[in-house]
């Protein structure tokens, strides 16, 4: 099980980094892949040495991406035509995507979510098709989420998918969620 989490610049440190930390406590290998260099500035001043960069990865052997949010973060990984490419052939395998905060707009764009209900951070419902208000929601091969307050839950959530619902629950006692 290999997962990656491609940051571009301006990402919200929260949903990125929280992600990855429980993803790693669960014993998920994750990848934070930058879409342009090895240092990627977030959108609060924090800078993250990355794992790898997006021209020196295989999308195969990932079995997941998870787009953090952040302004222009979300804005800038949807600019990126290989990140772009990876979510249209990961759909298409039916492999895991999740997006959290205004990432679940480049999936629109791109029609990932045309028959599919969807979160988005609050405010821009009217970029999907068949909004929820809920915090995290799951359709099919996807995962969205609302914004850095659900970062917790959409990642317990993403462990659920890729593992089970006892790992989830373990995490969520270990952190006191």
């Amino acid at each position: 099980m290999k997962v990656m989490v491609p940051l571009a610049s301006g990402f919200e440190e929260i949903e990125a980094l929280t992600v990855v930390d429980i993803l790693r406590r669960a014993g998920i290998d994750v990848d934070t892949v930058g879409v342009i260099g090895s240092v990627i500035e977030g959108a609060h001043g924090v800078r993250v040495m990355v794992d790898r960069t997006l021209h020196r990865i295989s999308p195969d052997e990932y079995d997941a991406i998870i787009l953090p949010g952040g302004n222009p973060g979300y804005k800038n990984l949807g600019k990126s035509a290989k990140v772009v490419e990876i979510l249209k052939n990961f759909n298409k395998q039916k492999k895991l995507i999740c997006a959290i905060c205004g990432a679940p707009s480049i999936l629109a764009k791109e029609g990932l979510l045309n028959d599919k209900k969807a979160t988005i951070y609050p405010g821009n419902e009217r970029l999907l098709a068949y909004p929820r208000g809920s915090r995290v929601v799951e359709d099919e091969n996807i995962i969205t989420s609302q914004g850095p307050g659900t970062a917790i839950e959409f990642a317990l959530k993403i462990v659920e998918r890729l593992l089970d619902k006892n790992v989830s629950e373990r995490l969520k006692r270990d952190l006191v969620f």
